[in-house]
């Protein structure tokens, strides 16, 4: 394995991602994760209409949540996520939510040199995805799109 490398987006809990006890509802995690997934394709030079103007779709095979710790209102979350599994016609991601510091909400908002996710772990979650084109039929994207595939080649660690 090679060193890791996590895109990283910062942000604060807001009251209406609180139940009454201004504990943060778990739904709100598979939230996060997924701005997480959308912000590391576009940092990595794939965003989302990128991809569907090629005619390509990523709908999510699997979704697993394990929960740590709760997050309250108004704390600092930082969602690390990584891509963690790649082949010809899916790709899988893996997201730690942690809370950090007021001080720490200098991170960058995107990037891709973090090598160690910081702060108290919250929860950890990944997301199985297929590529399939506008009938939702399954695509090979290094046929389809190779350039999609070489750049998504590029930040597979693994």
């Amino acid at each position: 394995m090679t060193e890791e490398v996590w895109h990283v987006h910062v942000q604060r809990v807001s009251y209406k991602e609180t139940d009454q006890m201004r504990v943060v509802h778990h739904a709100n995690y598979v939230n996060w994760f997924e701005i997480g997934r959308t912000e590391w394709m576009r940092e990595s030079g794939l965003p989302y209409s990128k991809v569907e103007s090629l005619g390509l779709l990523l709908p999510v095979l699997d979704l697993q949540v394990k929960y740590f710790k709760s997050a309250f209102y108004d704390d600092c979350v930082a969602i690390y996520t990584r891509l963690n599994a790649l082949s010809a016609i899916r790709l899988g991601f893996y997201y730690e939510a942690r809370k950090i510091e007021n001080r720490e909400m200098t991170f960058p908002q995107n990037t891709d040199t973090i090598e160690k996710p910081e702060g108290e772990l919250l929860a950890t979650g990944s997301t199985q995805h297929m590529w399939v084109n506008a009938e939702w039929k399954p695509v090979r994207v290094p046929q389809k799109a190779p350039e999609i595939f070489a750049l998504l080649k590029e930040r597979y660690r693994y």
